[in-house]
């Protein structure tokens, strides 16, 4: 798929954007065991409340208990043994749930989708950004040397990624350095310091995270910055909100990440149906056509309107001949329509 958007015109590789979103487990909250001992949440909670000389608690000091408690959930000490690779995470409505981590790695200059990456949930942004990048930076080298072994005389479609736009979460001193190492651009804004950083013995990670921030204040990194806000966050919706993937219906990350490659394959495709035909989705082909039929409707009626002759058209012989006693002769008697009257 990649191979053909690069063919078209639709994939650069200069400019990446990468951003993160949760996608919920196939597996419930309720069903969780420990670790350890392999005992469910209720029979844990049972345990403490008669270690804590409770002979036989009911469930609602089994709830009771269980809001005292500090620190409830760890992925540590808890999983699922319905989905192994799952984690307990917080999802973007705030509801508390087993997730998956969904990664992906867009093109800003076109809005394709280069590579996408499943991570667990628990891991953070600065974790995972390395996975991606590479993920991404081994698709585009693959294409451009497949395009230098195809056209070799014709200018490059193709580049090497040069410039790396994300959001605040994934903007640490190691990150910025790791990415100045990859000779790769990064527009990462920066989290708000509560005091000043020790810079003692980072001497290269300060320079780097100020080369950073001088970028992002710039026009151009803020422009960046919007554009990835805006093909990011559409990718997400087209293959997760429209195509019914917020909640996987799978279990296991390779099973899961099968079904986002077709998702994201079908994203791509949606790019190159829109140069092609002006629509890249079905819906919106269906708009697309019933603005036909209404524009065709509407130039029948004005064709009609136009071979209809007024009264100023009508020529001089046409209206002799309707005022002759022949033409009135032949004209057909008036219905009475009126329900109750003595006629005429």
């Amino acid at each position: 798929m990649l191979s053909l958007l690069a063919d078209r015109g639709l994939l650069k590789g200069k400019r990446i954007a990468i951003d993160a979103t949760t996608l919920e487990a196939n597996a419930a909250m309720r069903a969780i065991v420990r670790r350890d001992t392999g005992e469910s949440y209720e029979e844990f909670l049972r345990g403490l409340a008669k270690a804590s000389g409770m002979a036989t608690p009911t469930r609602e000091d089994l709830a009771r208990l269980d809001r005292k408690r500090k620190k409830r959930m760890s992925n540590q000490e808890w999983k699922s043994p319905a989905d192994g690779d799952a984690r307990i995470a917080k999802m973007k409505d705030g509801r508390t749930h087993l997730a998956h981590k969904a990664e992906h790695a867009v093109d800003l200059d076109t809005g394709a989708v280069v590579a996408v990456t499943l991570e667990g949930a628990d891991q953070g942004d600065t974790t995972t950004l390395d996975a991606t990048l590479s993920e991404a930076g081994m698709a585009v080298a693959e294409l451009v040397g497949r395009e230098a072994e195809l056209q070799p005389d014709d200018k490059p479609k193709v580049n090497g990624i040069e410039e790396l736009v994300t959001d605040k979460g994934y903007h640490s001193g190691a990150v910025v350095k790791r990415v100045k190492s990859y000779e790769v651009r990064s527009y990462i804004p920066e989290k708000q310091q509560r005091g000043r950083r020790n810079w003692q013995g980072k001497a290269e990670e300060q320079q780097a995270v100020y080369q950073n921030r001088r970028r992002v204040r710039g026009e151009y990194g803020k422009s960046l910055l919007r554009r990835r806000g805006e093909l990011v966050e559409r990718s997400f919706a087209h293959c997760y909100e429209t195509g019914g993937m917020r909640r996987t219906h799978l279990r296991g990350h390779q099973n899961i990440l099968k079904r986002q490659l077709i998702h994201v394959g079908a994203f791509n495709l949606s790019l190159i149906l829109r140069k092609l035909m002006g629509a890249g989705t079905p819906r919106e082909w269906s708009n697309r056509r019933g603005l036909l039929l209404l524009l065709a409707y509407f130039l029948l009626k004005l064709r009609e309107g136009r071979n209809r002759p007024c009264r100023g058209q009508i020529s001089r012989s046409r209206a002799r001949y309707l005022a002759s006693p022949r033409s009135r002769l032949r004209r057909l008697p008036c219905r009475n329509l009126a329900p109750y009257t003595t006629g005429c």
